[in-house]
């Protein structure tokens, strides 16, 4: 799908069909997550508390506000307000398999109510009230601004890459672990990222999202760090169009709770009854 839609591009997502023609198709299943590896160990143990920062490793809801900027203007007039359920959490003591999915429900602007989006694994679908039936998207698929559909729902980079420490470096007044990310999957948003995480504090401080050339393409600022479900998170991650600085798209978080939804909101026939 190549037009680009208006308010249904959502966040962090797969899709079969953007694979490199090289590769066979790949599926994931959740007995899988649990015998995914990392052969640098240091750098998953930074990843994996950076990605338990970002979101909690139990089922949780939560309001995304997405306002784009242009030329020092906000942009008002195409703000945009999802409702998200995420079951973004790993094989525990309490949980027998891993989890990775997601649902949004557009809240505004009006002329967005009703519609869907759900993320499962390696597969990501749409749904409008004028739509029979849910079809599927890409991660890449813009959204608002520089926010792509993978930018939302996708949480947990362990589970999406293959991590390196490479090295430390200065980064404002911490110093931060600098981290190598290569996708792990191909339907993967971005086949690379640079992360920086604060040493002392494991908080993710900034991200670089590369393309298969490593070109920047955009960077990601973790921000407004608060008290939130008994762990200090970013309340604002700021996007940046690498190209232009003067144009970025904030991401605000709010109303962040603890969750534990049906497993059947989580198919994809559940979204056809949002609006029934």
């Amino acid at each position: 799908m190549k037009r680009k839609i208006t308010g249904y591009l959502v966040l962090l997502g797969l899709s079969g069909p953007l694979q490199a023609a090289d590769q066979p198709p790949l599926t994931l299943d959740r007995d899988r997550l649990s015998s995914l590896t990392q052969q640098d160990q240091r750098a998953r143990e930074i990843i994996r508390r950076a990605d338990r920062v970002r979101a909690p490793d139990q089922p949780f809801r939560y309001t995304l506000t997405l306002l784009e900027h242009k030329g020092g203007r906000d942009v008002t007039e195409n703000q945009q307000v999802l409702d998200i359920s995420m079951r973004f959490y790993k094989p525990s003591e309490q949980v027998d398999k891993g989890d990775a999915r997601a649902l949004v429900r557009f809240v505004s602007p009006v002329r967005d109510k009703g519609k869907a989006l759900l993320s499962d694994l390696d597969k990501m679908w749409y749904f409008a009230p004028d739509l029979r039936r849910p079809i599927p998207i890409s991660p890449q698929q813009r959204l608002l601004g520089q926010v792509s559909n993978g930018d939302v729902v996708a949480a947990d980079f362990d589970y999406s890459y293959i991590s390196t420490l490479v090295g430390e470096e200065a980064c404002g007044e911490q110093i931060c672990y600098q981290l190598v990310l290569q996708r792990r999957w191909p339907y993967v948003t971005y086949p690379a990222i640079n992360y920086w995480v604060e040493k002392e504090t494991g908080f993710p401080h900034q991200a670089d999202f590369l393309s298969a050339d490593g070109v920047l393409l955009k960077r990601s600022y973790y921000r407004d760090y608060q008290q939130v479900l008994g762990q200090m998170r970013p309340t604002t991650i700021v996007v940046v169009d690498a190209l232009r600085k003067d144009n970025y798209t904030t991401m605000r978080y709010s109303n962040v709770r603890l969750e534990s939804l049906p497993e059947s909101h989580f198919q994809k026939e559940y979204l056809l009854r949002l609006n029934g």
